[in-house]
């Protein structure tokens, strides 16, 4: 069994023909992948709409932090 306590993972994303890095525990990735296929949309996309959605918070998080909370609140 894999421990779920693992150091974050830095990937690049593209947001509206932007790369950007993003690090996240490899626990996120999985569920963000997770989410992404069960809405049938790439993940550039599912994070494209995380960060439009943060954008509009009245302070708004780091987009890895937006991603996080995003994911512990999209849970069924």
């Amino acid at each position: 069994m894999t421990s779920i306590y693992h150091p974050p993972v830095k990937r690049s994303i593209e947001i509206a023909g932007h790369k950007t890095s993003i690090s996240l525990e490899p626990l996120f990735w999985d569920l963000l992948r997770q989410c992404a296929l069960r809405e049938n949309v790439p993940i550039n996309a599912l994070v494209a709409r995380i960060d439009a959605e943060r954008l509009e918070a009245d302070t708004p998080p780091g987009l890895a932090s937006a991603i996080r909370v995003w994911l512990v609140a999209a849970r069924p």
